[in-house]
């Protein structure tokens, strides 16, 4: 062996070593990501099927969590109001935030930046501040309607809904906006040199196109409404129990297997919709 090639060899080894060890820090560190961010949720489902009631035990495999949570009358007034909210909001919010993508990417005004700017609000302030923002403009609201026009209103479903559309909209106007970055204008334009007017070019061209996206938004807008907490416990009243705020007044009482059905249940459909929201984001357009 030459001396140039003893160096090479020797050189080699110390490089090897430090990718072998990059790669176990790598795996350790994913495989510690999962263990914080998972094992807690596993361990949740796994207990939503045992049969005793006390967490501490396994006493068997069961079902009976599951069959009482579709028949409690609470559970399901609580499913009912928070479709309802998400539905509602989900819509208003697809469509405030696909108006306002398109607006802040295909038009130029004199306030773009200040307006896009306060649309990221809502993403970037703690979710409490946010809560506490919308009680506070909601108590103000009702006390002017009520000194001005003597209408008195109440916290409830409607500023719940009120509350989710204001800050899910942004997150719509993302998603559409991202899609719309990625957008051929080409077609848009071979459609007008062959007579189709602004409408037609948008109803036959661009929204199909901006399509999946759109329905990514409203999934993403519907997820996190239906899983929402924080805000909508700032912003509720009597008779506008969710989901959330129904797990949480039973985890006050204890954790029992119920708790964990339901938690369960609802885990698994915010899943469903987030894996729905990110196959179409990753849908490009043709």
């Amino acid at each position: 062996m030459t001396a140039q090639a003893a160096v090479t060899t020797s050189t080699r080894r110390p490089v090897r070593r430090r990718i072998s060890t990059g790669w176990t820090l790598l795996w350790l560190n994913v495989f510690l990501t999962f263990v914080f961010l998972y094992a807690p949720i596993i361990v949740m489902s796994i207990f939503s099927f045992n049969a005793s009631r006390q967490m501490q035990v396994w006493m068997g495999f069961t079902l009976d969590w599951y069959v009482r949570m579709l028949h409690d009358e609470r559970v399901r007034v609580a499913a009912e109001n928070s479709l309802i909210i998400a539905l509602v909001s989900t819509a208003v919010s697809t469509v405030i935030g696909t108006l306002t993508a398109l607006a802040l990417e295909r038009t130029r005004f004199r306030v773009k930046s200040l307006y896009e700017g306060a649309m990221y609000l809502p993403i970037i302030v703690p979710e409490i501040v946010m809560a506490i923002a919308l009680l506070v403009f909601f108590n103000l609201t009702f006390q002017g309607l009520d000194q001005l026009f003597g209408l008195r209103l109440n916290f409830g479903l409607g500023t719940i809904t009120i509350a989710h559309i204001a800050f899910s909209f942004p997150f719509v106007a993302v998603v559409v906006r991202a899609r719309l970055a990625d957008f051929d204008r080409t077609l848009e334009q071979a459609a007008q040199d062959l007579g189709a007017n602004d409408w037609q070019t948008f109803r036959y061209i661009t929204l199909p196109l901006l399509m999946p996206g759109i329905i990514a938004g409203a999934l993403l807008a519907f997820t996190l409404s239906i899983d929402d907490f924080v805000i909508t416990f700032f912003n509720a009243g009597v008779g506008s129990t969710t989901l959330p705020l129904e797990i949480y007044g039973r985890v006050r009482r204890g954790i029992t297997p119920d708790v964990n059905a339901l938690s369960t249940v609802l885990l698994l459909a915010s899943m469903l919709l987030v894996l729905s929201s990110l196959a179409l984001q990753r849908r490009r357009p043709s």
